[in-house]
């Protein structure tokens, strides 16, 4: 008797955890950032209102020292969101490759939204090698070339467009050792020097692609960065480094060297406009160019676009409603408001020309460069061990860039065999 007891509790609780989990609202990782947060709860309240038979709650992704940590312990620990904005497209196909999200070309209406919304280059570059598509791309961030026009315009043959030797002009021009103490202590610029694989997301790579014209690091599951392209990349910032145009002291601590004066342009993305507006002093002025290119080169300049997608996990028990709910963060009015409450662009063809976003760009004038620039934007390559390629890079980097302990051929040879060895070739 007790044991059929125990059974019959058994099962209720079964019964009662199974309803619940039925029941249970579809939950929605954002950014901790106050924009998206702001993003997130706005539209989970439109959807509330519109659909209050499929709850759906908002909330920011658990602190912790990356998103990209918090979002692998919660795919370990299998408690995973249902819909996550702000994914790394590094990292998709690691997790698709796993099995753990939603293969969204399979959910009705997905493919014609998205060939509505994007050109036939982004529905390529997402894309896993599996043929399905696991993302949605959302936004991105281009990374430019910032410079302090004033401090630009008084040098001899530095006016953009910028090319390699125009910019290291500028930097033959404008170091400085101002105090004449013996040490250099104003730069053309400064990027970071750490060798950790993401930082060459933001000096190294953008670079690559301006020079390329958006060329892969891999293709055929072989490397494929082993060209003039990368080698003159090294050299460009072998030079900057080596000749003291760039400094290698960490600046990061300081006042913001750029409005401090003390650097006069920086590789950045449009979160720094407003930054920039906030805090500059009366007077300064600043504008936004392509990446630095070769001399030679031809074409559109293009660059790292830093782009963040959205996934639903496989734990996702409504995944026709999550991406019914998705679609409303990413149609036009999605879209505005995102570049409304964030600065950040979305990942569509022809926003910088599209009437419904005139108004926005016509009062943020700052940004419209970083429009333009998004029609010629590149992610990553779709690998499941990218991050260890950008790894391996950056351990040439600094041998070579840096402490410029390696001839750029010699750099980027022994980077792409490495890889190639990663690859299992």
């Amino acid at each position: 008797m007790a044991k059929l007891s125990a059974l019959l509790c058994f099962l209720w609780l079964t019964s009662c955890n199974r309803e619940q989990a039925t029941n249970r609202p579809l939950t929605f990782w954002c950014s901790n950032n106050a924009g998206e947060i702001a993003f997130a709860k706005s539209f989970t309240a439109q959807w509330q209102q519109k659909r209050p038979d499929k709850p759906l709650q908002y909330q920011p992704i658990p602190e912790g020292q990356s998103s990209e940590e918090i979002i692998l312990a919660s795919v370990v620990g299998k408690t995973t969101p249902d819909i996550y904005a702000n994914m790394w497209q590094g990292s998709v196909e690691m997790y698709a490759k796993a099995g753990v999200l939603i293969p969204l070309d399979t959910l009705k209406g997905f493919r014609e939204f998205m060939m509505a919304r994007c050109d036939s280059a982004v529905i390529r570059e997402i894309t896993s090698a599996d043929g399905h598509i696991y993302q949605v791309p959302w936004k991105v961030n281009p990374i430019m070339l910032v410079t302090n026009t004033l401090a630009m315009n008084a040098l001899h043959n530095t006016k953009p467009p910028y090319t390699y030797t125009k910019y290291l002009n500028a930097g033959r021009q404008f170091k400085r050792d101002s105090d004449g103490d013996g040490y250099v202590d104003q730069w053309l610029g400064y990027t970071e020097v750490k060798a950790i694989w993401y930082e060459r997301l933001f000096n190294f790579y953008p670079l690559y692609l301006a020079a390329s014209n958006g060329a892969p690091l891999i293709t055929n599951n072989r490397a494929a960065f082993n060209n003039q392209y990368a080698i003159e990349v090294f050299r460009f910032l072998q030079t900057l480094y080596k000749d003291g145009y760039f400094a290698k002291e960490r600046l990061s601590a300081t006042r913001d060297p750029f409005l401090a004066k003390r650097i006069a342009s920086q590789f950045t993305g449009p979160w720094t406009v407003g930054f920039l507006d906030k805090f500059k002093d009366p007077g300064f002025e600043y504008g936004t160019y392509a990446m630095p290119v070769p001399d030679n080169h031809r074409g559109p300049a293009y660059t790292y676009g830093d782009p963040k997608n959205i996934v639903i996990f496989n734990t996702c028990r409504d995944p026709q409603t999550a991406w019914e709910f998705v679609k409303t963060l990413v149609d036009k009015p999605g879209d505005l408001q995102l570049m409304e409450l964030t600065g950040q662009f979305p990942r569509r063809k022809n926003v910088d020309t599209d009437p419904y976003f005139s108004s926005f760009l016509t009062k943020n004038p700052r940004l419209l460069p970083f429009a333009k620039q998004s029609r010629y934007i590149k992610g990553v390559d779709n690998s499941e061990v990218i991050v260890e390629v950008f790894d391996i890079i950056s351990q040439e980097y600094e041998a070579c860039v840096i402490f410029n302990k390696k001839t750029p051929e010699a750099a980027i040879a022994d980077a792409a065999k490495a890889v190639d060895v990663l690859l299992g070739n």
